[in-house]
């Protein structure tokens, strides 16, 4: 509908330091592809600086504080060294996900609900430094209720189990997983929070999600870096553009 908000998308550059740190040299630059991401019609740049350092490090978020016209989203989890790296830079965003170290991506939602009190004091010296701070969760009410009441202002409802179900095929709880984000994107936003989602979207699974009304924000990364192999980054990143922006008029 025309009366409706641009869909933002946020670029998540990780898996570009991830082959860059295959070789342990400086190729590809991560700070490269996010100047080609903006380009492309990316409204934001997101990166998650892990424990281990397994992608991005901590001179590329020096670099990308330096270097982007558009927000940086500043992926982290709730440490305390994580939090100082986050006031020291004060980027535009904090997004705060869960973090194993063994795990290969961030396999779930935060616990929010059982970590209320903690994660409340956590964010507020974020809050305070100026960041918009960010909650990544499973869509279910609980954990929206407790992001809501512990002073998060945008919660990014985790899109993974949807994207898995249908890659493999299983059209049912591809479409409960679907119904479940577009009533949670709903009761979200009747809170007055601001809603994103992201977590394994493609070509073929970013239409449904785009079109919630609620979703003010969606942040993809693996799938268009890997799509980037066979097209390139700057063409990638504009038919997701192209997509989004499709469903939103529709």
């Amino acid at each position: 509908m025309a009366d409706q908000p641009k869909l933002r998308l946020g670029v998540n550059i990780d898996h570009v330091a991830t082959v860059r740190n295959a070789r342990g040299g400086a190729y590809p630059d991560p700070l490269r592809a996010a100047k080609i991401a903006e380009k492309a019609g990316a409204d934001g740049i997101t990166a998650h600086l892990r424990e281990d350092r397994r992608h991005i490090s901590d001179a590329d978020i020096e670099g990308l504080m330096e270097v982007l016209s558009v927000p940086l989203n500043f992926e982290m989890a709730a440490t305390d060294e994580m939090q100082k790296i986050a006031l020291r830079h004060k980027p535009h965003a904090v997004c705060i996900v869960p973090e194993k170290r063994e795990e290969r991506t961030t396999e779930g939602g935060l616990e929010v609900a059982r970590e209320e009190n903690k994660l409340a004091h956590f964010i507020a010296p974020l809050r305070e430094a100026g960041s918009r701070v960010s909650i990544f969760i499973a869509a279910e009410p609980a954990q929206i209720e407790a992001a809501n009441r512990i002073g998060a202002e945008v919660i990014e409802l985790h899109t993974g189990a949807y994207c898995d179900a249908f890659a493999e095929g299983r059209w049912e709880e591809a479409d409960k997983e679907l119904s479940k984000l577009r009533e949670m994107s709903s009761f979200a936003a009747s809170l007055g929070l601001e809603v994103h989602a992201g977590h394994g979207l493609t070509y073929d699974t970013v239409t449904p999600v785009a079109a919630f009304p609620e979703v003010r924000e969606l942040n993809i990364g693996h799938f268009l870096i890997g799509e980037a192999i066979f097209l390139g980054l700057e063409p990638a990143i504009a038919e997701m553009r192209r997509l989004m922006d499709a469903a939103r008029d529709a």
